[in-house]
């Protein structure tokens, strides 16, 4: 569990694949990884996610991570673990998903909002706080809540970008959930996979 959670506080930024078609994820992977992307999240609302998973753990070494995200269920914390994910991702907490991830062994950052919901998520055994969605909150929000609560470790996810990102992270950010904004679809449509990776190495590069 450890070692997961190093790669994502040293690199900061896990890369969020929300797609309809996994079909090109081996690409997309590649792309991110070769860009500097060290944490790759797979969402559950592509019905293909968990064999992606399986497919992606095989092809990256232990310099990197795979995730799932859009996890709601306890049956889908135990799919993804079979499935080889080495941390999980939820818009929400839950307590069925929290005990699984325990007993499964796996990282979990669930999603909260206000201070008391990412207070009560972390004394419940959270690995990190997902903050979503947090375009409707901004990086000095970050600041107020970190001022009396600065044990927590929180992931602003939503609306997070290559022109905000080190806002984010100056307020406090443990890491940054990124996902469209760095997954450029239309880079993926048109399987333009070095376009992918030097986005993914933009992103990379804003942390030096």
């Amino acid at each position: 569990m450890t070692s997961v959670l190093d790669i994502v506080a040293k690199h900061k930024i896990v890369a969020i694949v929300r797609l309809d078609d996994l079909s090109t994820a081996k690409f997309i992977t590649d792309a991110l990884i070769e860009g500097g992307i060290r944490a790759i999240e797979f969402t559950l609302t592509n019905k293909d996610a968990c064999a992606t998973i399986a497919e992606m753990r095989k092809l990256v070494d232990d310099s990197a991570a795979i995730g799932a995200g859009s996890v709601i269920t306890a049956e889908q914390v135990w799919a993804v673990s079979d499935a080889g994910a080495q941390f999980v991702v939820s818009p929400v907490w839950k307590r069925e998903v929290n005990t699984a991830c325990h007993d499964a062994g796996l990282p979990f950052m669930p999603g909260a909002f206000t201070p008391s919901e990412i207070q009560q998520a972390w004394e419940r055994g959270a690995s990190a706080v997902k903050v979503f969605p947090a375009n409707h909150l901004g990086p000095r929000y970050f600041k107020d809540v970190l001022a009396p609560l600065p044990h927590l470790r929180l992931m602003p996810t939503g609306g997070v970008n290559l022109d905000n990102m080190r806002d984010w992270l100056d307020h406090g950010a443990f890491a940054l959930g990124v996902g469209s904004s760095l997954i450029n679809n239309e880079a993926v449509a048109d399987h333009d996979w070095k376009r992918l990776k030097r986005n993914a190495r933009r992103y990379v590069d804003e942390l030096l």
